[in-house]
């Protein structure tokens, strides 16, 4: 079983319908908002059993995480193999957009990515197979319903690099000594890699991009957050892709 803790990634997890959920158990003395109404209300369309219990037993499952007075249970998210995910998206996908990211050892950082890579259409996320955050309660909940949306690969990122290679799109790493983004060509078929905190790209992987590019700066600042960085990269290549204003949905 998944947990997953908050109000707000419970409910898009019981919207989305990508998975199912078995149980959820709200603090009999939380404040019945306009989410846990149709937490509830979701629940009981789709089946999903209802636990009402007190907040200790929240806070005990939760182990001192925030819950919101809210905590749920659910099949574990989809895991998928680089070469399913290659073979699946290039099959429907005239100009993949795919976002690898080295190791990233905050939560909220992987969270926030994850967000950002639903916001701007990326078709699927590389991680290493064991360095970096895992799919975690909190990584799920900064999320808010990406997790459930964004195919997340955890193998090597040299094997996943290999098959991107193999299908011809390019690869472009960030780093603050790359070429200004918008002066770098960034539409059409993309691999956008992002190094970890506090180090970046290491040599290794920066020798395997196509090329480096970077966030202009100002205020005497030499970088940004990651996960800030990888937003902005994202809007850019899309703003190049003629994305400005995505459909709804």
């Amino acid at each position: 079983m998944d947990q997953l803790e908050g109000r707000n990634p419970i409910l898009e997890c019981l919207e989305r319908r990508r998975r199912r959920v078995h149980r959820v158990l709200v603090d009999r003395g939380a404040k019945r908002d306009a989410r846990v109404k149709r937490i509830l209300e979701l629940a009981g369309e789709h089946g999903v059993r209802v636990e009402i219990v007190q907040r200790r037993e929240l806070d005990r499952l939760a182990s001192g995480r925030v819950h919101n007075g809210v905590v749920a249970h659910a099949d574990p998210l989809p895991q998928w193999s680089a070469k399913g995910l290659l073979d699946e998206v290039l099959a429907t996908e005239p100009a993949p957009f795919f976002v690898l990211a080295d190791a990233l050892a905050y939560e909220h950082n992987l969270g926030a990515v994850l967000r950002s890579c639903l916001a701007f259409g990326v078709n699927g996320v590389f991680l290493p197979s064991r360095r970096g955050a895992a799919l975690s309660p909190v990584v799920q909940r900064v999320a808010m319903g990406a997790a459930e949306e964004i195919p997340v690969v955890r193998e090597s990122l040299f094997g996943a690099i290999k098959g991107l290679r193999k299908a011809g799109i390019p690869i472009v790493g960030a780093d603050m000594d790359g070429e200004p983004c918008h002066r770098a060509r960034l539409s059409g078929p993309l691999a956008l890699m992002m190094g970890a905190e506090g180090r970046g790209l290491s040599p290794t992987l920066r020798d395997k991009c196509d090329r480096i590019v970077s966030v202009p700066l100002g205020g005497r600042l030499e970088s940004l957050n990651v996960s800030v960085a990888a937003g902005i990269l994202m809007y850019e290549k899309r703003r190049q892709d003629g994305w400005d204003e995505p459909e709804a949905g």
